[in-house]
């Protein structure tokens, strides 16, 4: 394999992790800008036919399909970790279970002080368990995989028959009125969102044990093992089976999502347990779509635009929630309440746009992002290099330079919703 070819398919992995990272933003921003998604009611100030139309196209494409694609990553850049401790003949042991304490950190401090629904503390866990599963056979991984999804999606048709969710959630009048408190909570300072970041653990962790927690340890088996036969490295862009598996997977997993989008979202589970079932058939049908995309010479660039993000995606995942705490919440300009569901697509597109360029020029003078930096030393209990040398620096727009380092794309966020 050319040194080319091998550089532009690290990139293919930096790069689908940056189109994760902006669909992770799309979901979060609306439970950022705004008290009543949370309250799982709409903002009786943005009721309109086209409000409502742009939030029924969210949940059909977006909502409860990223945080599927970021999980699957993670597992598949596990085993680039146990591939660089093996080559720096290493421990892996000691340098994974820093990394986890490490990550947990990172989530616990996300959650109290920009937003409240990290997932990062739950990746953490989960990454605990898949480093005690990291020797079973790919057999095994697989099933291991689809146990635990099997077990989620049974325990929300179960729980959706048979408990009576009229004794514990709020009607229509009550929801309303939660959402404009949660709402008035984000305009207070930072003693009101610590407050309100803090109320809704006990739902992040159920969320956590529940759902989110066992199908993100399936995901991370999933990509752990496309990782043992590095999937990434043999696409060119050609293969057949990212045509079948657009085929497939749009069918299937939009039908999903209009069942999801038509059942009322997250406030039915059985609703949820039909995106949770057909999820993973449409993101794997998006990344499909988005390898092809990127090893066409005409689209190639879209690659190039989006690989440096996802090179320092945890450093972007929490730039997006300080961004969003200064934007909305009383601590910067308290805009909470007053945008649009379009708006908020529009203030997604500048902050990522943004992001692109930013990535683009930070990549160019260090060698990692601020925050993978930092995870990468205590991962290795050695401070590494930050600053590119002015020999290997690239002028920006020049060549594509993949992130040959796999430490560099080792954790990542995910949806938090």
């Amino acid at each position: 394999m050319s040194t080319q070819r091998a550089g532009r398919r690290v990139l293919d992995v930096d790069a689908t992790r940056g189109f994760a990272l902006l669909g992770i933003f799309a979901v979060n921003v609306t439970f950022m800008a705004s008290g009543y998604p949370g309250n799982l009611t709409i903002d009786p100030d943005f009721d309109s036919g086209l409000d409502n139309a742009v939030r029924t196209l969210s949940s059909v494409f977006i909502d409860m399909k990223f945080y599927v694609l970021f999980s699957f990553l993670f597992g598949y850049s596990f085993t680039l970790q146990l591939d660089s401790a093996r080559r720096a003949g290493a421990a892996f042991s000691s340098r994974m279970l820093r990394r986890i304490v490490g990550l947990f950190t990172i989530g616990a401090l996300h959650t109290v002080f920009l937003y409240g629904g990290d997932v990062l503390t739950t990746y953490a866990v989960a990454c605990l368990v898949l480093f005690l599963l990291r020797n079973v056979t790919d057999r095994t991984a697989i099933r291991i995989a689809a146990g635990l999804y099997i077990v989620v999606l049974l325990s929300l048709v179960a729980s959706a028959l048979v408990v009576d969710r009229s004794a514990f959630v709020p009607g229509p009048a009550e929801a309303l009125a939660n959402g404009e408190q949660a709402t008035q909570a984000l305009l207070g300072g930072w003693g009101s969102n610590i407050e309100a970041h803090l109320a809704g653990l006990p739902l992040l962790v159920l969320q956590a044990v529940s759902m989110q927690g066992p199908t993100a340890l399936g995901l991370f088996l999933l990509g752990m093992v496309a990782g043992r036969r590095q999937w990434f490295a043999r696409i060119s862009g050609n293969e057949p089976i990212l045509r079948r598996i657009q085929w497939i997977g749009f069918p299937i997993g939009l039908l999903g999502s209009i069942a999801y989008t038509a059942g009322g979202g997250n406030g039915n589970t059985l609703a949820v347990a039909a995106s949770v079932a057909t999820a993973p058939l449409l993101t794997a049908a998006y990344v499909a779509t988005l390898l092809r995309i990127m090893h066409n010479p005409r689209t190639a660039f879209v690659r190039s635009a989006l690989a440096p993000a996802g090179r320092m995606a945890l450093s972007n995942y929490l730039a997006q929630s300080a961004l969003g705490l200064i934007a909305f919440t009383g601590i910067g300009f308290g805009l909470a309440g007053t945008f649009s569901p379009l708006a908020l697509f529009g203030f997604v597109a500048v902050v990522f746009a943004g992001q692109l360029a930013v990535s683009t020029v930070w990549l160019r003078w260090f060698r990692y992002g601020p925050v993978e930096w930092a995870l990468r030393w205590l991962t290795n209990a050695q401070r590494p290099a930050f600053v590119v040398s002015p020999r290997h620096r690239q002028p920006i727009g020049g060549p594509d330079r993949p992130a040959t380092d796999p430490d560099s794309t080792a954790i990542h966020p995910a949806e938090s919703r």
